[in-house]
């Protein structure tokens, strides 16, 4: 495997911030396809599952899923000409995203995409690893991650995603060149569980009929005069296709 080296580049006169920014340029080259054992496959899956699964770890990373989440609203929002008033997250895993715009259309297409969105980046994100991109999609989620602060616009939030970039940044500056593909790897693979225990977590909801109300699938439903069960069939689709794609790109990685 070729992964051109993340690191900073040594002796630069601009400090921390060219070393910084010499190592998010340095992301952007190709390297080779990655072509592992399949036992390397697995303790990556095996990372990525421990990272999503286990109460704990989903405690602090599903925070991160959760701003993926918001993200995907937001930038579904813009690619319909809408204006993404702000952000928030809370420490519960929940947060909404607030954008003005004319249309049901744009509100329901920004509605629909925060749910699969961490499946299509978690999908992304392999294919990048797999493919010898995985150091421009660690330099491409870092520069994004740092934009989204932008619109935040809680106390809660801002901590979340003030850690969810700091860590983004460590990741470009320190991750060893030979272990970057398997980063990108395993957090793609992560978000992409993520993204599915999300959506049972949503569909349990409807069995509790107090709760339905503030879900993604009920609003979209109201909003647009159509049942939310089929917005979560839609949700559904999406993310099973992300996991089938995922499972596509691993598979060719193996060597």
């Amino acid at each position: 495997m070729k992964i051109l080296n993340q690191a900073p580049a040594q002796g630069s006169d601009g400090g921390w911030w060219a070393g910084w920014w010499d190592a998010m340029l340095a992301g952007f080259a190709s390297g080779a396809p990655l072509h592992a054992e399949p036992l390397t496959i697995v303790l990556i899956v095996a990372a990525a599952v421990a990272l999503a699964v286990p109460r704990l770890t989903w405690r602090w990373f599903g925070l991160y899923v959760t701003f993926v989440h918001e993200l995907g609203h937001a930038l579904a929002a813009m690619s319909t000409g809408r204006i993404v008033r702000g952000i928030r997250l809370r420490l519960d895993h929940s947060g909404e995203m607030i954008s003005h715009g004319r249309g049901t259309a744009g509100a329901a297409w920004a509605g629909f995409w925060g749910y699969p969105a961490p499946a299509v980046a978690g999908t992304a994100l392999i294919w990048a690893g797999t493919s010898g991109w995985a150091g421009a999609a660690l330099s491409v989620g870092a520069l994004l991650l740092l934009v989204a602060l932008l619109f935040i616009r809680n106390a809660a939030g801002m901590l979340v995603a003030i850690a969810c970039a700091a860590v983004a940044q460590a990741l470009v500056i320190w991750t060893p060149r030979e272990a970057v593909a398997y980063v990108v790897l395993a957090l793609g693979i992560a978000l992409v569980v993520g993204s599915v225990k999300d959506w049972f977590k949503v569909a349990r909801v409807y069995r509790r009929r107090g709760q339905a109300a503030s879900s993604d699938a009920h609003i979209l439903g109201r909003m647009t005069g159509t049942p939310a069960l089929l917005w979560l069939a839609g949700f559904a689709a999406v993310i099973g296709g992300s996991a089938w794609a995922s499972f596509a790109f691993l598979g060719g990685a193996v060597a």
